[in-house]
């Protein structure tokens, strides 16, 4: 698995024929047309997963969803956790629980879950900024559940404590580095990776690992840093505006390696 210490000039690199991206299998490959151009291999494995805590572990948490009249939705899979331990709790909501979703994606994944005509629903653009107007409307009549990870919903989290919300955090799954133990002997000529989260699994998983003459892309500044942390090189890496996107990156790296 994957540039030396030192960050060699892309003139210098040798071609590229695999790729293995730090991900799940995707529906739609951004990287499909570049995988046929250059005749590439380019396997998908995620690096984390997410663990649902069991009812044993939340009830240690002595928090009841039912007891909160506002529920902050970060993401689908906040809302996944949050319903299911609901379900093994045997705990139903009551019609007038109001829900703050962070996108609208988010808040329409409800509908799963909930008569969505029904209930009082509020979504943003993006950020929690987004609902600002509406939670601070609601902030002295409401108490508000977060449903998070271990890692928590910082962003969120500090808007609420330093805005004086009525809020409780409560885990309901955990992030953790997937077993990669399959992959010992097998060598791609780039690894992708988009989150910290990703370098932390492939230490996990191979304490011991060097990169060698594997190359690595990286997406975000916390990526990288990640990966100067462990003295990692990073070898292609999108750059806005000029160049927007991972597949981007890797066709500039791929013009001049596989020339």
């Amino acid at each position: 698995m994957a540039t030396t210490s030192e960050e060699k000039p892309a003139t210098t690199t040798k071609p590229v024929r695999s790729i293995l991206v730090s991900q799940p299998v995707p529906e739609r490959s951004p990287f499909a047309r570049l995988e046929k151009k250059y005749d590439l291999r380019i396997d998908w494995r995620p690096f984390i997963e997410v663990q649902g805590l069991t009812e044993k572990e939340f009830r240690k948490e002595r928090i009841r969803p039912d007891e909160y009249s506002a529920i902050i939705f970060t993401s689908k899979m906040a809302i996944e956790h949050f319903f299911r331990i609901c379900k093994e709790m045997r705990i139903e909501m009551s019609q007038d629980t109001k829900y703050y979703c962070i996108t609208e994606a988010v808040a329409n994944y409800l509908q799963k879950f909930i008569v969505y005509r029904k209930r009082k629903v509020f979504f943003g653009q993006r950020t929690i900024q987004d609902l600002a107007p509406t939670l601070k409307k609601h902030r002295s009549k409401e108490k508000f559940l977060l449903p998070t990870n271990n890692l928590g919903s910082q962003f969120v989290s500090k808007y609420l404590t330093d805005n004086d919300f009525d809020w409780t955090p409560a885990q309901m799954y955990r992030t953790v580095s997937a077993d990669l133990s399959d992959l010992e002997e097998v060598f791609y000529d780039i690894l992708i990776f988009y989150s910290p989260l990703g370098i932390d699994s492939l230490y996990d998983n191979f304490p011991t690992f060097e990169q060698k003459d594997a190359r690595l892309a990286v997406a975000g500044r916390k990526t990288t840093a990640a990966c100067e942390e462990r003295g990692l090189s990073v070898d292609i890496s999108p750059n806005p505006p000029s160049v927007p996107s991972m597949e981007m990156a890797l066709e500039n790296y791929l013009k001049v390696s596989n020339k």
